[in-house]
């Protein structure tokens, strides 16, 4: 199983704070059937600036410890960058970590209430230059909880998004649960990552989550996120289907 987000870098962001507490949970990946973890620690968001050079030597270190402890989990560089006006250029200046050897990926975080305004232009500049954004849990974004549908333009206009496994397991609440159901029935996320940033409250729930996605939707579907997310990793093309318009009853309106 791989793992697409994932704060185990230790003392760089709200994630892993030390050294041991990277270890314990590069231990609760291996036991969960996580083989590769992509580490995504927090890029442009308030105190955290962790660039390029930043993060991958502390890659290099964690995967070296791991390698002597003889845990069998293989730690790849990335990042969770906040939307900001400037990442094109910071992506030139070699300041940004994509999720593929072809860097035509990037995991792009929203601010929790909203979806900036210039969003959509800053995408169409992105996919102009040949880069993807993955939008990272698009079910806890407030206004994507009010409106899934703006998640949908965006997705039609060739963006991908990504679960988070505790939103879909209820970790975050009924609310965002929810949510998540209504954005996999709808097609409007890809890929189903942790976003684990401890071993506790925080943590990984990829097996509960792909467990829950056969029982509810089938093996097929589950299939199809293993797959999108082999593709990913891979360079390969994403092959996504069709979306669907969420629609918004006045009862799920008024009584949630």
């Amino acid at each position: 199983m791989f793992d697409l987000h994932c704060h185990i870098l230790p003392g760089i962001d709200d994630g892993a704070k030390t050294w041991d507490d990277s270890i314990d949970m590069a231990k609760l990946a291996v036991e969960e059937g996580i083989t590769h973890i992509l580490a995504t620690p927090h890029h442009m968001n308030r105190n955290w600036m962790n660039d390029k050079q930043k993060v991958m030597p502390l890659v290099k270190e964690l995967q070296a410890e791991l390698d002597r402890q003889k845990i069998a989990l293989t730690i790849f560089p990335g990042q969770e960058v906040r939307l900001y006006g400037e990442i094109l250029k910071d992506m030139e200046d070699n300041k940004i970590l994509f999720v593929d050897d072809q860097k035509q990926n990037v995991l792009i975080e929203f601010p929790t209430e909203s979806i900036p305004t210039y969003t959509e232009r800053l995408f169409y500049d992105l996919q102009s230059h040949g880069k993807t954004p993955i939008i990272v849990h698009p079910e806890r974004n407030h206004e994507i909880i009010e409106h899934p549908n703006r998640l949908k333009n965006l997705v039609d206009k060739g963006a991908l998004a990504q679960l988070t496994a505790a939103s879909y397991t209820g970790g975050f609440g009924k609310k965002i649960e929810k949510t998540s159901k209504e954005l996999i029935e709808a097609n409007l996320v890809h890929f189903i990552a942790s976003d684990a940033h401890n071993t506790t409250n925080r943590s990984f729930h990829m097996k509960e989550a792909y467990e829950l996605l056969a029982k509810e939707y089938g093996r097929s579907k589950r299939n199809a996120f293993h797959q999108t997310t082999k593709d990913l990793l891979n360079g390969d093309p994403i092959i996504v289907p069709d979306t669907h318009t969420i629609k918004k009853s006045f009862i799920s309106k008024w009584f949630k």
